[in-house]
């Protein structure tokens, strides 16, 4: 049986791996120093080329500063000389980060989200956009793009079937540092306990609304 603190815990695990694969991602194309260690990059870029938006847009449109646009545009453009990923790249990505788990059912999924033209690549202006959210939005701007995450096909409600592809996702990702080591029926569990939190009125799905309202419960009681 889960504890409490176990169970909530469930509830942010998702917001802290996007936050910290954000991160890593960053790492990986050279725009923040996690070690010491160049990472190198062998992996092929799509061939097509794009030019971002003007930073001042952009500026207006994130939380970033244009200096802060500047040295992120020009280390996206050092690793990604075509100016877009795709999602294959974006799959390697992951990979290298989680080399004791299989990262790419999540990757899909977090590429489909930053992918907000769902045209099969990222470009800079996705990513910045993310990025600002991710790390310098608002409480209610980061449930929001994570219910965005989780809601896979897009219809405005998460369904315990979309939660049980995300937990095993994570789970699968983790790999054998997943804490607490899993029962088989664990995944499941874990769903429940979050349709049980999440689901106020109790007709199977999750609203935007019960999300974040759910979500800002268990965060005033940390």
């Amino acid at each position: 049986m889960w504890t409490e603190g176990e169970s909530e815990g469930l509830q942010t695990l998702g917001i802290v791996v996007v936050v910290c694969s954000s991160l890593k991602l960053l790492h990986y194309l050279g725009l923040i120093d996690l070690s010491d260690d160049k990472i190198e990059d062998e992996l092929e870029m799509t061939t097509v080329c794009h030019r971002p938006e003007g930073l001042e847009q952009l500026e207006a449109q994130t939380n970033f500063t244009k200096r802060e646009l500047q040295v992120l545009y020009r280390g996206f453009k050092n690793e990604c000389p075509s100016g877009v990923v795709n999602e294959e790249t974006f799959k390697q990505i992951y990979a290298q980060f989680f080399p004791h788990g299989d990262a790419s059912m999540y990757a899909h999924y977090l590429f489909n989200a930053f992918d907000t033209a769902q045209n099969g690549s990222v470009k800079f202006e996705d990513f910045v956009m993310a990025l600002s959210i991710l790390l310098r939005g608002t409480v209610h701007e980061k449930l929001r793009w994570t219910f965005n995450l989780y809601d896979i096909n897009k219809d405005g409600y998460i369904n315990k079937e979309e939660m049980m592809d995300i937990v095993k996702a994570i789970y699968d990702m983790m790999g054998k540092y997943t804490y607490p080591v899993l029962k088989e029926d664990a995944p499941r569990q874990h769903v429940e306990v979050f349709f049980q939190k999440m689901d106020k009125n109790k007709d199977g799905v999750v609203t935007l609304d019960e999300f974040i309202e759910s979500c800002q419960e268990v965060r005033t009681k940390l």
